[in-house]
């Protein structure tokens, strides 16, 4: 069944794609709510003359996910510590705050709070607020989206904002050598570890078809899907997206210019992402290592507790 959800984190630029490239995500619009003002405009709401936040606005099937992961999700996206504001973006117009649409929507927001409070995560107190849900203004549509359409100014702006050195810090896995040596193979420990590439065509999921997800060796974060695999041709496991947040960088290495991939929580090595995928898909084809995957069939997705990307294949 469609439900809803609202989450006001920040500049609403940066809360879209994490929510839409999650399984059972309908739609994203950003947006203003929170204010009395009727319609308001993104210049007044940007320089805090309303009373309204940038927001989100969130259509989902909680028969495929839930709100909890929802709350979740939003929560790895910002600083909850931060409560006049988001990173480089000051005011109540950025204020974290989590827009309840019912009392079970409040208890499960409750609860995430409580449960960051004592994982001690954090050294300053958390400082999201809990609100009953009002009026929500969609937003100008050159807002919509903008980190597809305007992806190059979004990229900047995420970044120079403080956004991203943030969560990086924040939500990283730590491993010592010791620990990655004993359960990591040696070509794992290569390619992740110390940037390598396994050989072409001589890997483990270049050619596999079988429908599941690939998730980080390392960490098991959910990284791509089946679905949006393809045969590229160049020997190594081909995808057109992934199915959850990747971090990319400059790589200079080898007298090249390349875009490395790499993941967000272990930060292990991925491969690249080039422009020269299926133009019906987005173009991109990200080349990825098979030593830094790991393969859950489709059969298997429920019982290592991924059963909302079962939705994936229906």
């Amino acid at each position: 069944m469609k439900q809803i959800s609202v989450f006001a984190g920040g500049c609403f630029w940066c809360m879209v794609e994490p929510f839409e490239v999650l399984p059972g995500v309908l739609s994203v619009i950003s947006g203003y709510t929170g204010g009395v003002e009727t319609s308001p405009t993104y210049e007044q709401v940007s320089k805090n003359q309303t009373s309204h936040k940038e927001a989100v606005y969130i259509e989902f099937d909680d028969q495929v996910i839930t709100y909890q992961k929802l709350v979740r999700q939003y929560l790895r996206h910002i600083d909850p510590t931060d409560g006049d504001g988001q990173f480089s973006d000051r005011g109540s117009s950025y204020q974290p705050v989590i827009y309840t649409l019912n009392e079970d929507q409040y208890a499960i927001a409750s609860d995430s709070l409580e449960a960051l409070t004592r994982s001690n995560r954090f050294k300053k107190p958390i400082a999201v607020q809990i609100l009953p849900f009002t009026t929500f203004y969609k937003a100008e549509e050159k807002h919509q989206r903008y980190y597809i359409h305007s992806s190059f100014l979004f990229q900047r702006y995420e970044k120079s904002s403080g956004r991203v050195s943030f969560l990086e810090e924040a939500w990283k896995q730590t491993y010592d050598d010791a620990t990655l040596r004993s359960i990591l193979t040696p070509i794992q420990y290569i390619v992740t570890q110390k940037n390598g590439t396994e050989p072409p065509f001589k890997n483990d999921y270049w050619n596999n078809h079988n429908e599941g997800i690939y998730v980080d060796v390392v960490s098991n974060e959910p990284l791509f899907s089946s679905i949006d695999k393809f045969d590229s041709g160049c020997g190594w496991p081909s995808f057109t997206k992934p199915i959850t947040r990747i971090k990319s960088k400059n790589d200079y290495s080898h007298g090249m210019i390349r875009t490395e991939v790499r993941s967000f929580q272990s930060d292990i090595h991925l491969g690249h992402v080039f422009e020269d995928g299926p133009l019906e898909k987005g173009g991109l084809r990200y080349c990825i290592n098979s030593a830094a995957l790991r393969f859950i069939p489709k059969n298997k997705l429920a019982e290592e507790g991924f059963e909302e990307f079962l939705a994936l294949f229906q």
